[in-house]
């Protein structure tokens, strides 16, 4: 469902401070961006900003970028940042907020930018054959991805979606990226990670329904040679 348009949304991500008005500008040079040199994490397809708003307020030592296409659904993830960044007692420091399409994040992001993991939370599997490399986790997708993560860097996928989730472990390894995780059901692992400790709106809502969520974590093994 597509949210209803908020003419503040705009105003506030641009008075915000940590708004990237123009991303491509930005290509390779993301780590000088931020307050201090540190891993730079990234959500694509943030929504709401539920989950970056908790963990980034939670991890200073840690760097988030996260991007949405849609500004509308941005302004209210910055307001849950501030809500958040605020009850930590913290400023924004160590997040950046950008509008951009995923499907040409090659065009903000270089091998420079080094990113350390990815976060994929519930996205739009595009059941229909024809739309599949609409996938964030299709294939075409994960190329670009690869230019710009570290060697060992992750990616951290969730998902409702049973016929995404099996097609998304094939999506990986067949593009040198080793399932380290791969859980049928998150709620019921037991696991540590970080990826359990914060959920996301779409998380809850499926849980409290009885939906399993699936879970991968993808590690790249590097370019191929």
């Amino acid at each position: 469902m597509r949210m209803r348009h908020k003419k503040w949304s705009m105003p506030e991500l641009l008075g915000s401070g940590y708004y990237v008005e123009e991303p491509e500008a930005l290509r390779g040079k993301w780590k000088e961006a931020f307050a201090r040199s540190q891993p730079l994490h990234l959500e694509l397809g943030c929504g709401k900003g539920v989950f970056t708003a908790a963990i980034a307020a939670s991890h200073p030592e840690i760097n988030y970028l996260a991007i949405d296409i849609s500004p509308d659904v941005l302004g209210v993830a910055k307001r849950n940042i501030d809500k958040e960044m605020e009850a930590a007692g913290r400023r924004p420091e160590n997040i950046l907020l950008a509008i951009y399409d995923i499907e040409r994040i090659d065009k903000i992001l270089a091998p420079g930018d080094q990113v350390d993991r990815i976060y994929i939370n519930f996205c739009n599997p595009w059941p229909k054959a024809k739309h599949h490399k609409r996938r964030l986790t299709h294939p075409r997708q994960l190329k670009l991805y690869q230019a710009f993560l570290k060697p060992g860097a992750s990616v951290y996928f969730k998902t409702d979606d049973d016929g995404l989730y099996l097609s998304s472990r094939g999506y990986f390894l067949s593009e040198n990226f080793e399932l380290e995780i791969d859980e049928k059901n998150l709620h019921l692992a037991g696991l540590s990670e970080d990826v359990c400790n914060f959920t996301t709106e779409h998380e809850l809502m499926f849980s409290r329904q009885g939906v399993p969520i699936k879970f991968l974590k993808a590690v790249f093994k590097g370019p191929c040679l």
